[in-house]
């Protein structure tokens, strides 16, 4: 996450809290006049669409109350869904054992993506297995990564 985005869920997080869900990540994704906020919410029962949209109409007021963005922007609330987005490292560290793609900021051994397993976190570093080989990732380098799904 960046410094805008921290500010974004140290802002939110009470007023999400208070309806019952935790923030499991934030994207500001500046494009001009077409800016996004994008929220995930989660909660240990399950997201509804009610609960997207009771925590948008909150965090919309608070949102104008606190001017966060002089530039106009869409707001987005969604559940973190079945494959994931991994914003922090105790987010990498619960998906242990899942299938991951991930993404690099700059190339790693000649390549920027990684697909396979995430078999360990440790020091800030991501434990990718594909076939035989164990790839460490440091989490500052990582764009993106997202658990996939495995429907057997």
């Amino acid at each position: 996450m960046n410094r805008k985005e921290r500010q974004v869920e140290e802002l939110l997080a009470p007023t999400v809290e208070s309806l019952g869900c935790t923030i499991w990540g934030i994207e500001y994704l500046s494009q001009g006049k077409h800016s996004k906020l994008r929220l995930y919410i989660d909660r240990d029962d399950g997201v509804t669409v009610d609960h997207c949209a009771d925590v948008s109409r909150h965090v919309s007021d608070v949102l104008d109350v606190e001017e966060f963005s002089n530039a106009a922007y869409t707001l987005e609330v969604s559940s973190p869904g079945m494959d994931r987005i991994l914003f922090k490292e105790s987010q990498y560290a619960d998906a242990v054992g899942e299938q991951v793609e991930v993404r690099l900021n700059f190339p790693f051994e000649g390549r920027k993506k990684f697909v396979g397993v995430l078999t360990g976190v440790q020091d800030s570093t991501a434990v990718v297995q594909i076939e035989d080989e164990e790839f460490l990732l440091p989490l500052e380098n990582i764009q993106r990564a997202r658990v996939l799904p495995v429907f057997d």
